[in-house]
């Protein structure tokens, strides 16, 4: 028998059901990478993001979050080169989907119970998703904005229900806008930190501040 369609879990009805010491031979997520392209680039390199954000309350499969990174991960190094991004899935397929398998063959009816003991088996995963949660996020460099909505278009269709593509005035993956991002890196209170950057308050020794100046 083959995998049920996504429809049958989509919504989110129940309480998570993360695998655990009680829920046990849980299948492995299809998904297993969760970041693409040059996921080393140091933050300067790359001021252009681009989101693709959720519309809907649902579960996403893990299956559907492949298929999504594989869409993107493809056009973005067709149309970019490969070093020219860097691609974040944001969510992660906690959840376990149960099944209640039913016999089909022949004499099954002898074997069958039918809702007796109808709690079922460790089937699958999915990530539960709320409104306006980012589910996958590109950073690159300006000339690449659109090629990166473009991708994220095409992702979209291995997704159900709605989705919205947002391009962030953030600076890369971190929480400062572009303007404020230059201004605090000029004034020093702004070092990078690999994919991110790290925030240096004014207080503290003077001997610290005079370091951070050179």
């Amino acid at each position: 028998m083959g995998r049920r369609p996504a429809r049958c879990y989509r919504y989110c009805k129940n309480k998570a059901y993360p695998k655990s010491r009680f829920c046990r031979g849980v299948p492995d997520p299809k998904i297993r990478i969760y970041d693409l392209g040059r996921k080393k680039a140091n933050v300067d390199d790359f001021p252009a993001c681009v989101h693709l954000v959720s519309d809907e309350f649902e579960q996403l499969s893990s299956e559907a979050l492949e298929a999504a990174r594989i869409c993107c991960n493809k056009y973005m190094v067709k149309s970019t080169g490969k070093d020219q991004f860097h691609i974040r899935i944001r969510v992660h397929p906690f959840h376990v989907l149960r099944i209640n398998k039913m016999l089909s063959c022949a004499g099954a009816d002898r074997l069958q119970t039918g809702m007796r003991g109808a709690f079922g088996k460790p089937y699958g995963t999915v990530a539960r998703v709320n409104i306006g949660q980012p589910l996958i996020s590109i950073r690159t460099r300006e000339n690449n904005e659109a090629k990166a909505i473009e991708a994220l278009r095409r992702a979209k269709f291995k997704f159900p229900g709605r989705q919205k593509i947002y391009v962030s005035q953030k600076w890369g993956f971190t929480k400062w806008d572009k303007e404020d991002y230059i201004r605090m890196k000029q004034e020093g209170l702004l070092i990078s930190d690999g994919v991110g950057c790290q925030y240096m308050k004014p207080h503290g020794p003077l001997s610290a501040w005079m370091a951070r100046q050179k």
